[in-house]
């Protein structure tokens, strides 16, 4: 079993291969980066040498074997930093390129070149061998994907002021000497980069598996269906990008004849391109997962490559359109490739386990370098072979482009059918990421996640709380956790805020509701209700006779949402119960929930006690309201009742002639309804109503009132509704409720509106 590394340590061990990062970035821009084609091409290399050039950066991944041999004798930590350490010294030959030039042996030159990166990218393939197990050992923890993808930024931010850098001393037409100078520099940086990873812990690599050949590799690879399709999508976008990124250079120079600070300097945007892909998908990865990201970045490298089909020959001397056109051309492909080849290794580490990360990562960059390599040399041939079949320069980049597109299309089609690995389907991913909504959601989980304050913390909950998203669902949970009381509050209230919840967030829940009494239960029993989740029917029934009773209470009401109809007569019995006038209320709102007409008479019973409270009149009648269907318009009523009780028969009659009004004019008018008999015993209902209002308000006779509401339709209301209501308005012991007497004069009204209605249509 690996160890794993304690925070402290873990966080030294970090900072320390952040600092190798940034001077093996640097050191790579001095020495095989761009500066190393321009050089190549300041002695006059053709298209196919180039391409050799481009194909030695992958050679390193054929030398990966042997790490491993060395490996069974040697820490894989040593190993690392001597083959960086000999990789840099390396390139010590190309010091005397200036001096065989001067010379006149400029294909001396081009040879030592060739010699010195071969060796270069060798040595570093013998090293690479410890790349993953040290990676996949520091990127350990919910952060996974979002530290390694701060490698790629620490690496892209780099390269992009060191391009800046040497575009800066090369400028237009630089002498010899200049690139041996960088290239000097470049030595040191390396040697010092290879000193500073023998710093680093020795990660622990799986030994319960006889190591396995190369042979061996493939074949475990491509017995397993999801790595397979995997291997497949890497060959081709590993061919596209390393063609597409490292012909642009050459693009620059061949057809727009840009010089080589120019060219270094679109390197610096190309640079920049790769930081922010970086960026983004650091900020994206750990929230929407690896595999909507990679699809969106080889979406971003196949748009790149669309101009450069297109671009018109006419604009190729305008040195405005140039300049803009290769800025960008630098900078998308960059910001497209680069990132699709980053979160590449970010899903493949999460595809393959442990125990395999030493053998699946030599076949990774095997594969890697294979199509890398392959693809370079074969475009260089490509373009030598369309130049020597008479095609310009233009017109050949314009046909290798076109069939980088193609496989790009392809790669798309295949990248469809990756396993998600809990990674948002393409299309939410996209919604997050086009929402501002999500994007603050996300940015203040980054913050929840670095913050040691628990003030700040409390803040941060409140502001998810206002920036509802689902995303935030899992850093929620983890706060609901917290030793401290105000933080799961907080926690549990922007998880309340969500439009919807996960199986995890309704176990959590559940868990809370049981062993936090008194607490936060209450509130998880509100958010389970309030979501649906039946699988907590259960236990909210036990809950609902807690002594808690604000838990007893929001079990009750979650209940009601839920619609265990089953244990409504219970609540009921709990009601009547309970001297809680809180848990009274609550039981009472639940009965407005259920809507279920039974209820009318428990709740009329609360009425008739000898002074009941005035919230609780109101929640009582408001409940009714809710279950006879009338509680939005009534609820205007109510308000303008409570604040002046001495509109109460002013209410009431308003209401009624209103009725009676809507009546007639819907119906064309008094007149006109006289001469239709089939309307007869509807109109005179119709014209007894404001009279039954009348006696029922300023007399407390509620006879007239009883008659007109038993006097509808059979099939016009809900015939228990009708007996209840028409019972109530003769009891003189709720008489004296003057919100519940407008409360069935309004639900007549409304009877009287929706029979106009019926006869109307």
């Amino acid at each position: 079993m690996a160890t794993v590394l304690s925070p402290y340590r873990l966080g030294k061990a970090r900072d320390l291969y952040n600092l190798f990062n940034v001077f093996n970035s640097f050191s790579w821009q001095f020495l095989v980066g761009t500066i190393i084609i321009l050089l190549a091409m300041r002695l006059n290399a053709s298209s196919t040498v180039i391409g050799l050039l481009n194909a030695l950066v992958y050679v390193s991944f054929f030398f990966l074997p042997m790490g491993k041999l060395l490996a069974k004798k040697c820490s894989i930590i040593k190993i690392y930093g001597v083959a960086w350490i000999i990789r840099a010294i390396a390139m010590s030959p190309l010091l005397l390129i200036p001096f065989f030039v001067s010379q006149g042996r400029g294909d001396t030159a081009l040879g030592l070149i060739l010699l010195g990166v071969f060796i270069f990218h060798a040595s570093r393939g013998v090293g690479m061998i410890a790349n993953n197990p040290v990676l996949d050992e520091l990127a350990t923890g919910p952060d996974r994907g979002s530290y390694m993808t701060q490698i790629q930024i620490i690496n892209s931010a780099v390269a992009m002021f060191s391009s800046f850098a040497i575009a800066l001393i090369l400028g237009r037409n630089p002498p010899l000497f200049l690139y041996a100078l960088l290239i000097a520099v470049g030595i040191a940086g390396g040697v010092f980069s290879g000193v500073l990873v023998l710093k680093i812990p020795k990660p622990e690599i799986e030994t319960g598996e006889k190591s396995i050949g190369l042979a061996g590799i493939f074949r475990k690879a491509l017995s397993n269906p999801p790595l397979r399709h995997f291997i497949i999508i890497l060959v081709l976008v590993a061919l596209v990008s390393g063609v597409a990124r490292a012909f642009v250079t050459v693009y620059s120079r061949e057809v727009f004849n840009q010089g080589d600070g120019m060219v270094s300097l679109y390197s610096v945007f190309g640079g920049m391109g790769n930081l922010m892909i970086g960026l983004l998908i650091k900020f994206l990865v750990d929230r929407i997962g690896v595999k909507p990201i990679y699809i969106v970045c080889t979406i971003l490298g196949l748009v790149g490559m669309i101009p450069i089909v297109f671009f018109p020959a006419a604009a190729v001397d305008n040195t405005t359109t140039v300049v803009l056109y290769l800025t960008f051309l630098f900078f998308i492909l960059n910001f497209g490739f680069l990132g699709a080849e980053g979160i590449a290794q970010t899903y493949f580490l999460a595809l393959i386990p442990q125990e395999l990360m030493l053998d699946m990562g030599i076949l990774y960059f095997f594969v890697f370098g294979v199509a890398g390599a392959g693809g370079s040399f074969l475009a260089g041939l490509f373009l030598d072979a369309f130049a020597g079949l008479g095609f310009s320069v233009f017109v050949s980049y314009k046909i290798l482009y076109i069939v980088l597109i193609g496989i790009t299309v392809a790669v798309l089609v295949l990248q469809r059918k990756l396993i998600p690995l809990g990674s948002l389907p393409f299309r939410g991913a996209l919604e997050v990421m086009f929402s501002y909504r999500d994007l603050k959601a996300i940015s203040i989980l980054d913050r929840l996640n670095k913050t040691r304050d628990t003030d700040e913390e409390e803040a941060l909950l409140g502001a998810l709380h206002d920036t509802p998203s689902k995303l935030a669902i899992k850093g929620l949970l983890e706060r609901a956790k917290s030793p401290r009381l105000v933080v799961r509050l907080e926690a549990l209230r922007a998880m309340e805020a969500l439009e919807t919840l996960n199986e995890d967030a309704e176990k959590a829940l559940i868990a809370d509701m049981i062993n936090n009494p008194y607490t936060t239960a209450y509130i998880s029993a509100r958010i389970l209700g309030k979501n649906h989740f039946s699988s907590a029917i259960p236990i909210l029934r036990e809950l609902a006779g807690s002594d808690d009773y604000m838990l007893a209470g929001e079990a009750i009401i979650a209940l009601a949402r839920l619609d265990d109809r089953a244990f409504l007569p219970q609540i009921e019995k709990i009601i009547v119960k309970t001297k809680n006038p809180r848990l009274k209320i609550m039981g009472v709102e639940a009965f407005g929930i259920y809507r279920s007409p039974e209820s009318l008479s428990v709740l009329l019973d609360m009425l008739r006690v000898d002074n009941p409270p005035p919230y609780l009149r109101d929640e009582v009648v408001l409940s009714m309201a809710n279950i006879l269907d009338v509680q939005n318009l009534f609820y205007r009523i109510l308000v303008r009742f409570r604040e002046n009780e001495n509109l109460a028969v002013t209410l009431a009659m308003d209401d009624a002639e209103a009725a009676v009004e809507f009546y007639s004019s819907s119906l064309g008018g008094w007149k006109s309804i006289r001469k239709k008999p089939a309307l007869a015993e509807s109109s005179k209902q119709a014209k007894s109503l404001s009279p039954a209002v009348a006696a029922y308000m300023k007399e407390s006779n509620g006879s007239p009132l009883s008659r007109w509401i038993l006097e509808l339709p059979e099939d016009h209301c809900d015939p228990m509704v009708q007996l209840i209501l028409s019972e109530a308005v003769l009891d003189d012991d709720l008489n004296s409720h003057n919100r519940l007497r407008l409360l069935i004069i309004h639900w007549a009204t409304r009877e009287l509106r929706i029979l106009t209605n019926r006869l109307k249509g």
